[in-house]
């Protein structure tokens, strides 16, 4: 069953963090190790995931597991990093292979969530964004980047020539004021704003870290958190570099095409970052599951 493949990829690396974060040892590395040189390493032997197949049932309960696991590692790991019995090795090395998995496995899962129709599903993605601090990229994901990408009204599409660096302000700020002034438009009196769960969820996440490990859990926890946004940023970098849709004759801006966003099928990445790297069917058809994404003809394919 294709579906096994994603969760061996996902839940092996995510057992071995909760194991790094309670029992410390060698679980944390052999984390990193597995979302690093074992991925790159994978890739070069498995088949990238086929084109054409249905969508399994199953993989909802994979995105609610990960989710999960997501949910539970960071307090967890709050605790770890005011272990007093860890040392400076097991806790750097559980704080970058729990940013690696927040960037290459949650960022994904919660950007899948996010865009499936049940609510629950919903406000799961947006509570495993708002906890990387990162809350706004729900709105501004699917509010501005989904409507404008390729052009200069989004703030997440780079432009020919910038770097990485130049880009990881201007996106961060950019879709967090892009963001908000579409919710601004769209809110209801007397419900919640949007923007008041992803900052008041944020300064919770804070103090709930402070709480769990004092001063050493707040700051490994920012470091998770911030190490984690730029992973997601330069998943925007690298999936739309240099891409551009035209504006036609008659002022409207051309329907979204393969051709506007960047691919890259892998053997075994592709099932770690829960098909992500099929980005041009995903901005076709935003409701389409992970398991069920192609890769159109025409796509561009990064090297």
């Amino acid at each position: 069953m294709l579906i096994l493949r994603y969760a061996i990829a996902t839940l092996i690396p995510l057992a071995c963090l909760l194991l790094g974060a309670v029992l410390g040892g060698w679980w944390a590395a052999l984390a990193l190790v597995w979302l690093t040189l074992f991925a790159a390493g994978m890739d070069h032997l498995l088949s990238p995931p086929p084109i054409g197949t249905t969508h399994a049932a199953s993989a909802e309960a994979l995105s609610v597991t990960l989710a999960s696991g997501h949910l539970a590692l960071l307090p967890l790991a709050s605790l770890a990093f005011a272990d007093p019995t860890q040392t400076w090795g097991e806790t750097i090395t559980l704080a970058l292979a729990a940013a690696s998995f927040m960037g290459q496995v949650s960022h994904p899962n919660a950007h899948e969530l996010i865009h499936r129709r049940p609510r629950a599903l919903r406000r799961l993605g947006v509570a495993v964004y708002v906890s990387m601090l990162f809350g706004h990229h729900v709105s501004a994901h699917r509010l501005v980047h989904h409507a404008f990408v390729g052009t200069e009204s989004d703030p997440n599409t780079p432009r020919r020539g910038e770097s990485f660096w130049a880009f990881l302000p201007r996106a961060w700020l950019g879709s967090f004021r892009a963001g908000h002034a579409q919710e601004a438009r769209r809110h209801k009196p007397g419900t919640l704003p949007a923007y008041a769960i992803y900052v008041g969820g944020a300064a919770l996440a804070l103090v709930l870290a402070a709480l769990l490990g004092g001063w050493p859990g707040l700051l490994g926890f920012s470091i998770i958190a911030v190490l984690a946004q730029m992973q997601i940023l330069l998943s925007d970098y690298i999936q739309h570099y240099g891409l551009t849709r035209r504006t036609l004759p008659n002022g409207r801006l051309e329907p979204v095409a393969p051709h506007h966003s960047w691919n890259a099928p892998r053997g075994f990445t592709s099932f770690l970052m829960v098909n992500a790297p099929s980005h041009s069917d995903h901005h076709m058809h935003p409701d389409r599951p992970y398991d069920a994404l192609r890769i159109p003809e025409g796509a561009p394919l990064l090297p």
